[in-house]
């Protein structure tokens, strides 16, 4: 099963959670279709043949300004090797680090206009996706 979408109850659920815990970082594990998929938004079609991977470019080039607007910031961007420890057959093509002010802040940029304008660069890139949002531990050991 691939997985692209939060669902609306994981939605209502990450809110719930996150919400005043302040900054909160997104992990990102991604991969791309071999050619990107623009039948959902033929409108942001430009002519020609392109890779998943291009498409998702153009998808980080679009909302990386909102992104910094909102105080927030990619701290790390990469490809991905195997699992040292993990599943053989489990493969991703990219992984980011997203850091947001907010559960509120990623919210508010989730629902912007240029987000949601370009969300079909995102949709037509990915063959499957993962998102797991994780805030900082204080008191611990590091």
């Amino acid at each position: 099963m691939n997985y692209l979408d939060p669902t609306p109850e994981a939605g209502r659920e990450f809110y719930q959670e996150f919400k005043g815990k302040g900054r909160l970082v997104m992990l990102n594990l991604v991969r791309f279709k071999r050619t990107a998929d623009y039948s959902h938004a033929p409108h942001l079609k430009k002519s020609g043949a392109k890779s998943g991977r291009a498409a998702y470019e153009e998808y980080i080039a679009a909302i990386r300004p909102v992104l910094e607007a909102a105080d927030g910031k990619v701290l790390f961007y990469g490809e991905c090797g195997a699992f040292v420890v993990g599943p053989e057959a489990e493969k991703w093509d990219r992984a980011l680090l997203v850091e947001h002010a907010s559960v509120d802040t990623f919210m508010k940029l989730a629902q912007s206009p240029v987000y949601l304008e370009n969300l079909g660069h995102r949709t037509a890139a990915l063959e499957d996706f993962r998102l797991l949002p994780m805030t900082s531990i204080t008191g611990g050991n590091f």
